[in-house]
């Protein structure tokens, strides 16, 4: 599951949601569709997580423009 992109794990997500919304289907599959959108929900969350992390290592170059900031010189801010 970890070499699915946002979309394709996003994807998925959307279609175990719509099964489960629909409500026909026997308990341990509900269950066993639950499980795996849990997981996919996790994956989609480190994902964006990343990519948060990515934009905001850019920052303004104070001329105007932008440039990427050293991670070191970045801090992720508590929630």
């Amino acid at each position: 599951m970890q070499e699915l992109t946002f979309e394709q794990a996003y994807e998925q997500l959307e279609r175990i949601t719509r099964e489960l919304e629909a409500g026909d289907l026997p308990l341990d599959a509900a269950l066993a569709l639950f499980e795996q959108g849990s997981r996919l929900a996790e994956q989609c969350d480190r994902l964006l997580h990343a990519a948060e992390l990515r934009v905001r290592q850019i920052v303004p170059d104070g001329s105007g423009g932008f440039e990427a900031a050293g991670f070191d010189d970045w801090q992720e801010e508590p929630n």
